[in-house]
């Protein structure tokens, strides 16, 4: 079987990349592509130190730093990879790596980590958070995505079998594209993560990139004006670090960007973890309960399938319903008062089940069937 794995765009390690990982593990002598590549030489082992064959958007000016500003470009460069080689392509997409052109006699197999999000149902919220709902710029903006919009459903059809990271993704393919598909969760290192009861302390963590959809400022402005007696601690930053750290209490403590060692110490030693993004999965609430830390998270997305509530037989956490500061607050009061019922051990348990061992196995399984059933038609 000769394997293409075409990936949207190489320029930081995170979750797709995570998955992207795995599946050359699986499939080492798969040949990678992808738009851009900006991946430092020391930090390639992810992805086999392969070489990756890149388009002309590799080449445009200040592309390292403003890459997603050529995206009105990104349908035309992904589809003049020739690909015809392969007997399988598989396309790792959250935005156009699923519209590479593949022919009759291929297998095509798209991980879709969504439909493009600020394109279909993030769409006002995108335009929003950027300053464009109005003027010149938004109305440009806009024309973009209806186009986005029209060449992502057309290029659906092109897809063999959908492979979605989470239900709620599923649920969005099947909304976007009127296709079905078939859940495989994302690998979650949980080897890297273990419980020690002996340095718990008494504090509530939360970490991720600063921009508006993850929430922190919901996080903060909580403990700031409901709990200014309870201590938090921040890990990460971005675009609104500063500003965030403005609207602070003195209870709360702001790391900024850490090393994967200093936020894997902090979420051992939690109480529990804070998570109030609507994520269309969410690693970061699995690696605490690999530490056997419980999780405080907004209950939508892909939170509902990663964490068990307090009506679970093995709760590993609580949610709330709405993303606001009396929501919150009343989630973390009813976290203290029913915290005996969620054991460091459910926590445990309930995040091997997203093991990148799983993930290896599973991805594998769906592959090689799929093309054994296109062999014999």
């Amino acid at each position: 079987m000769k394997i293409a794995i075409i990936h949207d765009w190489l320029v930081t390690y995170a979750g797709a990349e995570r998955v992207l990982e795995q599946m050359l593990k699986v499939y080492p002598n798969a040949e990678l592509y992808s738009l851009i590549d900006f991946i430092q030489q020391k930090d390639r082992s992810f992805i086999l130190n392969k070489e990756v064959k890149t388009s002309f958007i590799q080449k445009l000016p200040k592309v390292k730093t403003k890459y997603r500003s050529y995206l009105p470009l990104m349908p035309l460069a992904i589809e003049q990879f020739d690909l015809s080689y392969y007997d399988v392509v598989i396309s790792s997409s959250h935005a156009v790596a699923k519209g590479v052109i593949t022919g009759p006699d291929q297998l095509h197999i798209c991980m879709c980590y969504s439909p493009i999000r600020y394109a279909w149902d993030l769409q006002h919220q995108y335009l929003r958070e950027s300053n464009l709902e109005h003027g010149i710029k938004s109305w440009l903006a806009k024309w973009v995505l209806h186009k986005i919009r029209i060449w992502d459903l057309r290029t659906a059809n092109g897809v063999d079998n959908f492979i979605a990271i989470s239900d709620f993704i599923g649920r969005r393919i099947k909304k976007v594209y009127r296709r079905g598909s078939v859940t495989i969760y994302p690998p979650v290192y949980t080897s890297d993560f273990f419980y020690d009861e002996n340095i718990k302390e008494d504090f509530y963590f939360t970490s991720s990139r600063m921009v508006p959809y993850k929430k922190i400022d919901l996080i903060v402005e909580t403990f700031t004006h409901k709990f200014p007696n309870k201590k938090l601690i921040v890990g990460g930053d971005g675009p609104d670090y500063e500003k965030i750290k403005r609207i602070a209490g003195e209870n709360i403590t702001f790391l900024g960007y850490q090393d994967f060692n200093v936020l894997k110490n902090h979420l051992m030693k939690a109480k529990a973890f804070i998570f109030a993004a609507e994520e269309d999965f969410g690693i970061a609430p699995l690696e605490a309960q690999a530490c056997g830390t419980p999780v405080i998270a907004f209950g939508k997305g892909g939170a509902l399938e990663t964490i068990c509530g307090l009506d679970s037989v093995k709760p590993t956490g609580v949610f709330f319903q709405k993303q606001t500061i009396e929501s919150l607050a009343s989630s973390i009061l009813c976290f203290e008062q029913n915290q005996h019922k969620i054991t460091p051990q459910f926590c445990i348990d309930n995040a091997q089940r997203f093991s990148d061992e799983r993930f290896r196995e599973e991805f594998k399984n769906f592959v090689d069937s799929k093309y054994s059933d296109w062999r014999s038609l």
